[in-house]
């Protein structure tokens, strides 16, 4: 089997639609757009969401709510999922990620004080709960501060 032998199976390319192109060809006439009006010209049809004249739903409806553009995104982790690394290993976002507990970085990774921690590991992460502080320091961990 050479490349220049193969061939789509029968029926899977379906031909174009040749429209306007004259009687004989059963699409002639009006180009299957029906007779007359808006959708018949070149270029015409409404744009998405217009509804005729009508007031749109998007103007109907009132504004709610709030979006603030300073907001920050922080990924949590809670105590209990820190028990998998071993003792004294260094807990930054990139170990994180390598283990499989947080996707992406965001705009910093919080820990939190839920569950308890058997080992002392050195924490180097952008926010801790004062929960969370205590237990690790209390397990003879340290905390490293990140901003």
């Amino acid at each position: 089997m050479d490349l220049q032998t193969l061939k789509a199976p029968v029926g899977s390319r379906k031909k174009r639609k040749r429209v306007g192109r004259g009687d004989g060809s059963g699409h002639g006439g009006t180009a299957c757009k029906g007779s007359k009006g808006q959708n018949v010209r070149s270029g015409g049809g409404t744009r998405p969401g217009f509804e005729g004249g009508q007031m749109p739903m998007a103007r109907r409806l009132p504004k709610r709510g709030f979006r603030n553009p300073f907001r920050k995104e922080l990924i949590t982790v809670n105590l209990l999922q820190l028990n998998d690394f071993p003792e004294n290993s260094v807990i930054d976002a990139e170990a994180l990620i390598q283990k499989g507990l947080i996707k992406k970085r965001g705009d910093g990774v919080k820990l939190l004080g839920k569950g308890d921690i058997q080992h002392a590991l050195s924490i180097k992460l952008d926010a801790l709960s004062k929960g969370a502080k205590t237990k690790i320091e209390a397990a003879g961990g340290s905390i490293v501060e990140v901003a």
